[in-house]
C-alpha cells in the first residue's frame, strides 16, 4: 500500500497540503494517509476531523515521514525530512527552485524525486492542477480587502442627506489571475477600478469586468504579445510612453495594487519613488511582487511603511492570510496531480515518466537536477 505523509510547515507557514476532504479522495486511490498531529490546525482542519476521513494522526515529522511513499508539503521540506521516507519517494511542494541552490542541491542528493508544483505546465488539462492559480486567486482577492482595511475611507460612492461619499480609485497593475481578481473584488466594493497590462488580450478581460484599461495602444502594444500568449519586451521608446501615462494616473489613485511577478526573476519596476511621491496622503500600495523585491521602489518584503503620507504594503505569503481556502484549493490541486500517477485498478502507484506534466514538474531524480531551467546554476 503506497503511504502518503503529511508534515507540519514551518512558523510562517499557516498553510497546509491536505484537506479532509482530499484525505477521503487518496485513501480512495488506495493509499495509506499519515499526518502529523497538528499540521492542519492554523488552517482549521483539528487532527479529529483529519482521522475522522481516514487519516492516521502521527507524533513528530519522523514518525509521519518515515517509510512513506510520497510527501506532501506547501513549502520546500528539510532534509531530514526527505531522508526518513523510502529511498526514491516522491516529494510535492512549493519547491522555489531558483531560491538557495545549495539547498535543492542537498535535498536532491537524497535521491528522491522532486516535484516543484510552481513548474505546473498551462495546458487545459493541468489548469485544476495549477497551483500558482489557485493561490494567486486568493491573493488578488485578499490585496484588495486588505488595501480596503489600510485606506480607511469608504470605498464605494455613498449618497447620504449628509452629503455623498465618493468611491474610491482603484488601479491594478498587471491583469494575469490575481489581477483579474483584484479587479473583480474591487468592483465589488463599489470601487471605479482600471487597469493596466503590457498585453493587449488583457483589454477584453478588464472591460468585461467592468474597468478601464491603461495603456498606449500603438502599433507596437498591438504587436505586444507571443503566440504563447506572453508578453514581448518593449522598446525603451514605448516603456517611456507607457511610464508618462501611469505617473499622470497613478496620482489620482486611491489604492493601487501590483501583481506583476517572474519566478525567478526580479519583479519589474513599475511605481518609482517620485510616483509615490505624486499620491495623496493616505494612499495605499499593495504590493503582491513583494518576495521578488517589489513592483514599486520603496516596497520592503514583508513590511507595510508609510512614505509621505501614502501606506506601501509589500506581504510575503497573502494566500496564507486566508489559510481554510488556500489550503483546501492547494491539496485539490495536488490531489488531481497525484492521481494522474494512481492505477485506479490495481490501486498502485504507475508514473509515467513521460506525461508532460510529470516531465514538466519534475526537478530531481535519483540525485540529479533534471529540469531543463535548474541544469545550470543561476548566474
Amino acid at each position: 500500500m503506497v503511504t502518503i505523509a503529511v508534515t507540519t510547515e514551518e512558523a510562517d507557514e499557516p498553510r497546509v497540503a491536505v484537506s479532509p476532504e482530499t484525505v477521503k479522495k487518496l485513501i480512495g486511490l488506495g493509499a495509506k494517509v499519515k499526518v502529523q498531529s497538528g499540521a492542519g490546525l492554523r488552517s482549521r482542519f483539528a487532527d479529529e476531523q483529519l482521522m475522522a476521513a481516514g487519516a492516521e494522526i502521527a507524533a513528530s515529522a519522523a514518525d509521519t515521514a518515515t517509510g512513506a511513499d510520497i510527501l506532501l508539503k506547501v513549502r520546500r521540506p528539510s532534509v531530514d525530512e526527505v531522508k526518513g521516507l523510502k529511498p526514491g519517494a516522491m516529494v510535492f511542494s512549493i519547491l522555489s527552485p531558483y531560491d538557495d541552490r545549495p539547498g535543492l542541491d542537498a535535498l536532491a542528493g537524497t535521491k528522491a524525486a522532486l516535484f516543484s508544483m510552481e513548474f505546473m505546465p498551462r495546458i487545459t488539462r493541468a489548469q485544476s492542477m495549477d497551483v500558482l492559480s489557485s493561490q494567486a486567486n486568493l491573493a488578488g482577492y485578499k490585496a484588495v480587502v486588505d488595501a480596503a482595511a489600510m485606506f480607511g475611507q469608504a470605498v464605494p460612492m455613498m449618497m447620504t442627506a449628509a452629503g455623498t461619499v465618493p468611491a474610491a480609485k482603484t488601479f491594478i497593475m498587471g491583469v494575469g489571475v490575481a489581477g483579474l481578481q483584484a479587479i473583480a473584488t474591487a468592483r465589488r466594493l463599489g470601487a471605479i477600478v482600471s487597469a493596466t497590462d503590457v498585453r493587449p488580450a488583457t483589454k477584453e478581460q478588464v472591460a468585461s469586468l467592468g474597468a478601464k484599461f491603461i495603456a498606449v495602444e500603438d502599433d507596437e502594444f498591438r504587436q505586444a504579445q507571443t503566440a504563447a500568449g506572453y508578453a514581448k519586451p518593449m522598446s525603451a521608446e514605448y516603456q517611456k510612453k507607457q511610464a508618462e501615462l501611469v505617473a499622470s494616473h497613478i496620482k489620482i489613485q486611491d489604492m493601487v495594487i501590483t501583481t506583476a511577478l517572474i519566478p525567478g526573476r526580479p519583479a519589474p519596476k513599475l511605481i518609482t519613488r517620485e510616483m509615490v511621491a505624486s499620491m495623496k496622503p493616505g494612499s495605499v500600495i499593495v504590493d503582491l511582487a513583494a518576495e521578488r523585491g517589489g513592483n514599486c521602489e520603496l516596497t520592503e518584503p514583508g513590511k507595510t511603511v508609510e512614505v509621505g503620507g501614502v501606506k506601501i504594503a509589500g506581504p510575503l505569503n497573502l494566500a496564507g492570510t486566508v489559510p481554510v481556502n488556500a489550503s483546501s484549493l492547494y491539496a485539490k490541486n495536488l490531489l488531481t496531480f497525484i492521481e494522474t500517477m494512481f492505477d485506479k485498478k490495481e490501486k498502485k502507484l504507475a508514473v509515467n515518466w513521460d506525461d508532460e506534466i510529470v516531465k514538466g514538474t519534475l526537478v530531481a531524480k535519483d540525485g540529479a537536477i533534471v529540469h531543463p531551467s535548474l541544469a545550470q546554476k543561476p548566474a
